[in-house]
């Protein structure tokens, strides 16, 4: 009996714990407390080639980049990809070294090494245990510096961007990305997301070749390496390793020009159960004060979980799934937008509650506590995003590519905290107007057309 009724109150027990815990209130979290750039050293050498050196942590690895300010932008129009085909034909080898010596090497360190082409940058790179950060300096050097660029492996890296265009590309997210920074940048190649097959087809090794010659150098570029690290010996090899590269182009970036416009776009996928949604405008870029304000109230109005968009049409309308909005920033130039994948038959509904929210937020400033909640998120978001040492170095080429001070991320949380409801509202009505906006759409053509024909404030194209 006694061991009964003991089985009988454990078994109590149990059950009423979750009940217990739930009824519970959690602790409130600290906010997070301002960013403190650890100490960098910073340097140049004659051909112009910078560097910075980070120590940060005590894992015994580092982080090794080359930040090669060069990529899609200076691809001609007829040649888009050309420098993603190029970044792809270097990690082929040098004229010392084939591409799978190079892959063993890297190994032997403990990591790998990345190639990566954006709008703006081309990035060497590769993590690796401490003591071998000399040595990958000189194997990156040896990279950008001797690149073989063989011609027995181009065709083969051809048909890898030909079927990457074939399933890329035909996704209604990408088809409607490609459409609508068409639109924002007609004469730019910002506006150009995809090559054509036959683009591709006449890539050859002489061509990446004629790339890199045109656009690398010591004078375009940045070497980071953050981590735990000898300083003297990175830095020894950084001068043994790249004293002797070309100086280089100077650093030049086309002016962007996007260009808003009250335009709609429809791309047909006949009988298609989404419409995929973007609709957005040109923006501020990081070099105007306004941009910091902006991204917070980006995060308020879509551009996180518990933002008003997505609370509206995914959690109260089910119109979607997962919405978001965001500040799409270039060199020079940034597009806010929101993209949703939503059921076809609320496909006007969906826009109409798109710009309510929008107009709601420029005429009504949201309270201290939504925007708090917020606040909290960007500044935690921006902490998470400094705990490594590749986190790091991102923000370092953040600054470096757009201009801004180390104070940009020292100031950062106590500026995001800084901002007022007020001038969330303000940024809203400045900076959003719902009458300068582009609208792609891809679904099915048919059933759209007869659901925004009511619309007058719309012309379909």
């Amino acid at each position: 009996m006694k061991k009964l009724t003991l089985y009988t109150l454990s078994l109590l027990l149990c059950c009423l714990a979750p009940a217990y815990a739930q009824k519970q209130t959690p602790p409130e979290g600290g906010k997070p407390k301002d960013f403190k750039l650890p100490n960098k050293e910073e340097g140049s050498l004659d051909n112009g080639l910078g560097y910075t050196l980070v120590p940060y942590g005590a894992v015994p690895k580092a982080q090794v980049s080359l930040v090669v300010k060069t990529g899609n932008i200076h691809e001609a129009e007829n040649e888009v990809w050309l420098s993603d085909f190029m970044g792809n034909l270097m990690k082929e080898g040098t004229l010392t070294t084939k591409g799978k010596d190079l892959s063993l090497r890297m190994a032997r360190m403990g990591g790998d090494l990345n190639i990566n082409v954006d709008p703006n940058t081309t990035t060497i790179s590769g993590n690796v245990l401490s003591e071998f950060v000399p040595e990958l300096i000189q194997l990156i050097a040896d990279v950008v510096q001797n690149p073989a660029f063989p011609e027995s492996e181009a065709e083969r890296l051809k048909n890898d961007l030909k079927r990457q265009l074939s399933v890329s590309s035909n996704t209604p997210q990408s088809q409607a990305s490609s459409r609508f920074f068409a639109l924002m940048y007609p004469e730019h190649s910002y506006g150009r997301i995809f090559p054509t097959q036959e683009m591709i087809e006449g890539f050859t090794a002489a061509k990446a070749r004629q790339f890199y010659e045109t656009n690398f150098g010591a004078r375009r570029s940045v070497l980071y390496v953050a981590g735990k690290f000898n300083k003297a010996q990175a830095e020894e090899a950084i001068r043994a390793s790249f004293s002797g590269w070309l100086q280089g182009p100077e650093p030049k970036y086309p002016t962007p020009t996007a260009q808003p416009s009250q335009e709609v776009a429809v791309i047909d996928r006949p009988n298609a159960p989404q419409s995929t949604l973007m609709l957005g405008l040109p923006v501020i870029d990081p070099s105007q004060p306004d941009y910091l304000p902006l991204q917070v109230t980006n995060a308020l109005l879509g551009g996180s979980f518990g933002s008003r968009i997505t609370s509206n049409i995914r959690e109260d309308k089910g119109y979607t799934y997962s919405p978001f909005s965001t500040v799409n920033v270039r060199k020079g130039a940034a597009v806010w937008y929101e993209q949703a994948d939503v059921t076809t038959e609320h496909t006007q509904a969906s826009l109409q509650e798109i710009t309510k929210e929008v107009k709601r937020l420029q005429q009504e400033a949201p309270t201290a506590a939504e925007l708090e909640g917020i606040q909290n998120y960007q500044a935690g978001i921006f902490v998470l995003q400094n705990s490594t040492p590749q986190g790091i170095i991102g923000q370092l080429n953040f600054l470096d590519l757009h201009g801004l001070p180390d104070s940009y991320l020292t100031n950062y949380v106590q500026n995001v905290y800084a901002i007022t409801p007020e001038k969330v509202k303000e940024m809203t009505a400045k900076y959003l107007d719902t009458q300068k906006m582009t609208l792609v759409v891809v679904g099915d053509k048919k059933e759209i057309e007869k659901q925004m024909k009511g619309d007058q404030s719309l012309k379909v194209n």
